[in-house]
């Protein structure tokens, strides 16, 4: 009498084994497989601003992968951006992600793969307001095809959703004069005057 695992009507055939073995192994390289890191929570994504945007478009964290979707090639669109290479752009990635202090947002058409705006809010604590904290909103950019569909508006708002989340008490930007009234219409008001100054190739003096 043939017991339960020598009979051939239930024992799995040599293509059976091959298949599950296959499949076993596809699954431990997904189970291993590297997850690109974002630079914050997503839980910091206001669902509000998520629900306003075109259906196949997605607000969230900045990615480590995002150098490939032409995150540098929006940037670009703003301002002078240099010739950043991967490798630099994950070691600052790396540097902003340990300082947690750099809250980089974009906006990603998941049709094309491609980082269509960006915007940054920049934690700043200080001693005053009870050692409170501030955001600086930098760096805003909607690419050049995409205009007109709102969504450096909806940028601004999730950029002070960010803010108040991480319990800014304000947040400040500067902007050229002609940008003025799209801020206004983003719910900030004009205040104070910038100033500043360039250096010419700063160096940093690293031992400080």
């Amino acid at each position: 009498m043939l017991s339960e695992s020598s009979n051939p009507m239930t024992s799995p055939s040599v293509d059976q084994q091959v298949s599950e073995a296959s499949n076993g192994l596809a699954k431990l390289k997904v189970a291993n497989a590297v997850v690109p890191r974002p630079l914050f929570s997503a839980d910091l994504i206001s669902p509000e601003v998520q629900a306003l945007l075109p259906t196949h478009y997605i607000i969230r964290p900045l990615s480590e992968d995002d150098f490939a979707k032409g995150f540098f090639d929006c940037l670009a669109q703003l301002t002078v951006t240099g010739d950043v290479s991967l490798e630099l752009f994950k070691e600052t990635f790396a540097t902003m992600l340990d300082q947690k202090a750099n809250y980089v947002v974009v906006i990603e058409d998941k049709e094309r793969s491609a980082i269509v705006a960006c915007g940054t809010l920049v934690q700043e604590r200080k001693f005053i307001r009870n050692c409170g904290k501030i955001g600086h909103i930098e760096d805003i950019v909607v690419s050049s095809t995409e205009r007109g569909k709102r969504l450096g508006m909806h940028m601004i708002h999730q950029l002070k959703h960010v803010a108040r989340e991480i319990g800014c008490y304000k947040v400040i930007l500067n902007c050229h004069e002609k940008n003025v009234e799209f801020y206004k219409k983003c719910g900030l008001v004009l205040k104070d005057v910038q100033m500043t100054e360039y250096f010419d190739q700063p160096t940093p003096k690293t031992n400080l």
